[in-house]
């Protein structure tokens, strides 16, 4: 027997998806995602059952995940994590090599969402969630007081949906995929409603608008807001995403690791960002002019939200698409001429782009939504993002997201303290 526990093939003879897994250190479910990615090829016996797999490939493969890191060098500090998800590159970024924006155009959030999790595009998607799954989600939900913060609502609702999935433990990827479909309209459902007609039928952006709106959308509204869902589906490794691939490398399950998710994008510098931006919005309106906004947010030592990101020298691409979308609606003209009067103020000094946040907040500003929308849409969007993460971590080795703490404390042996 070899170290990994399964025998030594000989010269041209396959092995089975047991002995592939034991060479690889992982379940067999895990082999079937390594073939699902691309990253294994694999061979069906002559009698149909069950597949077969090279060991020079599956010994290479296995080489690969040894060798590859889950953090560069500790002078570099920044984590590197291979994905074959989302790539940002010169002010673009794309979905599987697609451009994002292009993706987003033309295809619904769910159609968008089924190609970040499978490579494949299916025409017409719809997620549909389950009675039972809604019900208990949405009874926890109204439990919670009315001051409860969206990202706190959506995460109680994860949580109360994961504990009516008995299968929820089962980490394979048809089932991680059924989870993925059911669980982000569940979400939706179990937010309070602001409108009453046609709550859960049709696009998931038709039934979210109801919950963040209580004006009748017209059809460019809900295209705006089902391209800014497919917008905002993933961002390559955010903060928040981050978390989720840590819970699933611990193999959490995928609502863990979306609950993960919502923990981090609830701090202002990332889900919440356009609330501020949107609430600096309605100050321009109020005052007609965004000089003395702007002047009030740096006197309180506050960057002026919405502009600039780090990833981008230029325009945030999801700005330039939503802000294309949201010229075609009659009602967030006024909105948006408060962001480009931000834009061109803050401009006469610092060259910073409208960011997706910004854009964000012309929408919900212009539509009736209240401050906190945009992270509801945002959290919502996210989550596809998260499960095609949380997908492609389990594919992987697990417990591989673990980064050793350099210690500078005290060196040890220390007296005990003193009482």
């Amino acid at each position: 027997m070899t170290d990994q526990g399964a025998a030594p093939a000989h010269e041209g003879q396959r092995i089975s998806t047991r002995e592939a897994a034991e060479l690889l250190g992982v379940k067999p479910e895990t082999v079937y995602a390594y073939v699902s990615r691309g990253r294994l090829g694999s061979r069906s016996n002559p009698g149909g059952r069950g597949s077969t797999f090279d060991p020079k490939e599956v010994e290479a493969l296995a080489r690969r995940n040894r060798r590859a890191p889950a953090m560069s060098s500790p002078a570099a500090g920044t984590l590197s994590v291979h994905t074959r998800i989302t790539l940002i590159d010169k002010d673009r970024y794309y979905f599987r090599g697609v451009d994002a924006a292009e993706l987003a155009a033309r295809h619904s959030y769910e159609e968008v969402a089924e190609w970040l999790w499978t490579g494949v595009l299916r025409p017409g998607a719809t997620f549909t969630a389950p009675e039972a799954s809604v019900a208990t989600a949405r009874r926890a939900v109204d439990a919670l007081p009315e001051h409860t913060s969206p990202t706190d609502r959506l995460r109680v609702a994860t949580i109360a949906a994961a504990t009516a999935d008995p299968l929820r433990f089962d980490l394979s990827e048809q089932s991680v995929l059924g989870t993925a479909r059911t669980l982000i309209p569940t979400l939706v459902a179990a937010l309070p409603p602001r409108r009453h007609d046609q709550l859960d039928d049709g696009p998931l952006a038709h039934r979210l608008w109801a919950r963040l709106s209580g004006r009748e959308a017209s059809g460019a509204s809900l295209r705006a807001l089902d391209t800014a869902l497919a917008l905002l589906a993933d961002h390559d490794l955010a903060a928040s995403t981050l978390a989720v691939r840590v819970a699933a490398s611990a193999r959490a399950h995928p609502y863990a690791a979306v609950s993960a998710g919502l923990g981090v994008l609830e701090g202002p510098l990332h889900g919440a960002a356009s609330g501020l931006a949107h609430r600096m919005l309605l100050d321009v309106l109020d005052r007609g002019t965004a000089a003395p906004v702007i002047a009030d947010e740096l006197r309180a030592g506050r960057r002026v939200p919405g502009l600039g990101h780090r990833l981008y020298a230029g325009e945030d691409p999801r700005a330039r698409a939503l802000f294309a979308l949201l010229e075609d609606i009659p009602d967030a003209a006024p909105a948006l001429a408060a962001a480009r009067d931000v834009v061109e103020t803050t401009a006469r000094h610092v060259p910073l782009h409208a960011n997706v946040d910004l854009a964000l907040a012309v929408l919900t500003a212009s539509s009736g939504m209240p401050a906190s929308a945009g992270e509801t849409i945002f959290a919502v969007a996210r989550t596809a993002g998260w499960i095609a993460h949380t997908l492609e971590e389990y594919g992987e080795v697990p417990l591989r997201m673990r980064p050793s703490g350099h210690y500078v404390g005290e060196r040890p042996p220390q007296p005990l303290p003193e009482q």
